[in-house]
């Protein structure tokens, strides 16, 4: 098989590592990838928002298989292009990708599914939004309606900042408050049939101690020995099954990644949020534990016959990631600071570095030894994922291996993972 992962971020990055590492698949492409891509893929320099294009490289390089990692080429129709194509692809039309691209219709389609979620309004002026908070009651939560490349929510407890945040986004959807700690399911989906991954946990607040701005994410691990036992199970039969029973109605069956971000609640999971692909950076210890391929898996999901293969097995031990982000973030981002040590931490047994906002750049001085230097592109610029024995030992690891790396103005967060497990910054932090 031949795949074509779209995107280029640390979630397309631990993507192309996973097939690259599937017998079955013989040759990876990425468009427009990152550098750490390009080590296990054959690199394109086409818009991943262009559907035409990306559906012409697919048939140029004779994929099989095309995996669309982010939400906005998804919102945008792509998928639609390449189904158009002839090639099967994983990842959801347009009209499903709704999911995401509009907090209304989601909570639209869970209140029709009869989906436990948290209670919300939907407001478009100052006067809906200050009953929506009167009714609800600190601490706010207010999500923008649309995409917000992981930052479109604010949870606080001062009313100003809830209200401003509501100003800047114009709709916005305001919820309830969930307490509980926040948990990250992904469904694998062919539009009927569903298999669920090993449930995972992110770190939203750019600072320890569940402190500061909320970000894309700043670390992550799994498996979570605290969670119930038949927390997937559970979650199969009263979230995603009737999702997607209830897309099939409205003529939007969903094919590929439903991200299900849960509070677990004391009267049970309730969903924060959907999301129309694999969450990052939380799918990057999942996909660290699969032990069996997924390229076969996506490509059933694709083609409609996800019953017909096994569902997805995961290896013993645990997986831990921690975020390494750039000076400014998650307000700004600082660019062209040179990366150091990424070789050395890379070498480290059962440790990968995962690239997300990087690239390659000619060195400085002519005389420069090192004639290209690899140097920070974004936000949050690399992943540490580490395997170990169990969450403690694969958390070392990646500590260990993170401390090998450095450039100017790196921010991480030190508690990735650490004791009290499942105690986070809080639930209703989704990615938003």
């Amino acid at each position: 098989m031949t795949c074509l992962v779209i995107g280029t971020g640390g979630r397309e990055h631990a993507l192309a590592l996973a097939l690259s590492r599937d017998p079955g698949v013989k040759a990876v492409h990425a468009a427009p990838g990152n550098p750490g891509i390009g080590a296990v893929a054959a690199l394109h320099e086409v818009d991943p928002m262009d559907g035409d294009a990306v559906a012409a490289l697919a048939v140029e390089v004779g994929a099989d298989l095309v995996v669309i990692g982010p939400e906005a080429p998804l919102v945008a129709g792509v998928a639609d292009a390449v189904r158009a194509a002839g090639i099967a692809v994983f990842g959801p039309s347009a009209a499903a990708a709704r999911l995401e691209g509009s907090k209304a219709f989601s909570k639209e389609v869970m209140a029709a599914a009869g989906v436990p979620t948290a209670g919300s309004f939907t407001c478009t002026t100052p006067e809906e939004v200050d009953a929506a908070l009167d009714a609800f009651g600190a601490p706010y939560v207010v999500k923008d309606d649309a995409l917000a490349a992981g930052k479109g929510v604010v949870v606080t407890r001062d009313r100003a900042e809830a209200k401003a945040h509501a100003a800047s986004c114009g709709r916005v959807v305001i919820e309830e408050f969930l307490a509980g700690p926040e948990v990250s399911l992904f469904a694998v989906c062919d539009g009927t049939t569903a298999y669920p991954l090993q449930p995972a946990q992110d770190f939203k607040r750019i600072f320890d101690g569940g402190r500061g701005p909320n970000t894309g994410g700043m670390g992550s691990y799994s498996p979570l020995s605290w969670a119930p036992a038949d927390l997937a199970t559970t979650v199969m039969e009263s979230v995603v099954q009737p999702t997607l029973d209830e897309m099939n109605r409205r003529g939007a069956p969903f094919v590929g990644c439903l991200y299900v971000g849960l509070a677990l609640t004391e009267t049970g999971p309730r969903v924060i949020e959907f999301n129309c692909r694999f969450g990052d950076p939380d799918v990057q210890p999942v996909l660290a534990l699969l032990d069996s391929p997924l390229g076969g898996l996506l490509h059933a999901a694709a083609q409609g016959r996800l019953a017909e293969v096994e569902p997805p097995r995961f290896r013993d031990g645990a997986s831990v990631t921690v975020v390494l982000a750039s000076a400014g973030y998650p307000e700004s981002s600082s660019k062209g600071d040179v990366i150091r040590g990424v070789g050395v931490a890379g070498g480290v047994n059962d440790v990968d570095v995962i690239h997300a906002g990087t690239a390659i750049v000619d060195a400085p001085e002519p005389g420069d030894a090192e004639h290209r230097h690899l140097v920070t592109a974004g936000g949050r610029v690399l992943a540490v994922r580490a395997v170990g024995y169990d969450v403690s030992d694969a958390r070392a690891r990646a500590y260990a291996a993170a401390d090998l790396i450095s450039f100017d103005g790196l921010q991480r967060r030190s508690d990735i993972a650490a004791e009290p497990l499942g105690v986070v910054e809080g639930a209703s932090l989704a990615e938003g």
